[in-house]
């Protein structure tokens, strides 16, 4: 079963019309897909929705999902998903449940793209393509401490999984992406306390954590999102995976899918999961 739950479109940072996905995810034979571009945030950028849009996105992806659940052309039938991947700020972002009730998504990604430290208004970006950005916010926020940053970013994952409780975990240690060894080693006895102790979080809230390949195929990282020793530990705690591209554009869609499949395999996982009529579903891999 071919499917992915992490896409964004043009109504956030994606390429293309939410169809044309639909349209590249039906020619390679999928049978879901998760249309989840990124939640509006208070303040200005060129990715993220503008809340005056959400109600014109929610309606375009519901209009997809009427159109191609009811086609008489079984190849033209595909589950669509409304969902949205919000961005964690403490204290800064819409409450995850205020979207949800508003806009009855079918699930929600949660996501820490911009870590703040206590009240500091200035964030840390540790995403995009410039890595001029992640250092420059890390020597300005945490004056160049790596434990202290990474820490933070933890930390608000951790608030993320409790108070607001999404269905997904976003790239979970997408922290490491820039660093290539320079602030931090992920084999620190500090580094790998902090993620068991969020994993613990994870398997005790019911969330899915994404394999998400799109560091691996942007070439921005050795490793997917979360890496082997993670993915290990959380095979450990029998957390549910499920696979993504955190596709941009719609030839994304499966990048590195097969890949992906055989690393899980090779650390002992066997199915992953896909939220498919309501239900959420444990698929072989």
């Amino acid at each position: 079963m071919q499917f992915n739950l992490h896409t964004h479109t043009r109504y956030s940072d994606g390429s293309s019309e939410p169809e044309r996905y639909v349209e590249e995810a039906l020619r390679q034979g999928f049978s879901v897909l998760g249309i989840t571009d990124h939640s509006p945030v208070p303040f200005e950028n060129s990715f993220a929705l503008k809340e005056k849009n959400l109600p014109e996105y929610c309606r375009a992806i519901r209009d997809l999902q009427k159109k191609y659940a009811s086609s008489s052309s079984a190849e033209k039938k595909i589950v669509i998903l409304l969902g949205i991947e919000i961005d964690f700020i403490p204290g800064m972002t819409i409450p995850f449940d205020e979207l949800r009730r508003k806009y009855r998504f079918d699930y929600v990604i949660g996501s820490v793209h911009l870590v703040r430290e206590g009240l500091n208004d200035d964030l840390w970006f540790i995403d995009g393509p410039d890595i001029s950005i992640y250092d420059d916010g890390l020597q300005k926020i945490f004056g160049g401490d790596g434990r202290k940053a990474v820490t933070a970013y933890y930390r608000q994952m951790q608030e993320m999984i409790l108070a607001q409780k999404p269905d997904i975990i976003g790239h979970f240690d997408k922290v490491k992406m820039y660093n290539r060894g320079r602030y931090f080693s992920e084999t620190d006895a500090w580094y790998t306390g902090l993620i068991n102790e969020t994993l613990d979080l994870v398997s005790g809230s019911g969330a899915v954590v994404e394999v998400n390949t799109r560091g691996q195929y942007k070439k921005r990282s050795d490793s997917l999102f979360p890496g082997p020793e993670v993915l290990k530990n959380i095979k450990k705690r029998n957390i549910p995976v499920t696979i993504s591209s955190d596709a941009h554009k719609p030839e994304e869609l499966s990048y590195l899918f097969e890949e992906c499949r055989q690393e899980l395999r090779s650390l002992g996982f066997t199915s992953q999961r896909v939220l498919c009529e309501g239900i959420w579903k444990e698929v072989a891999l």
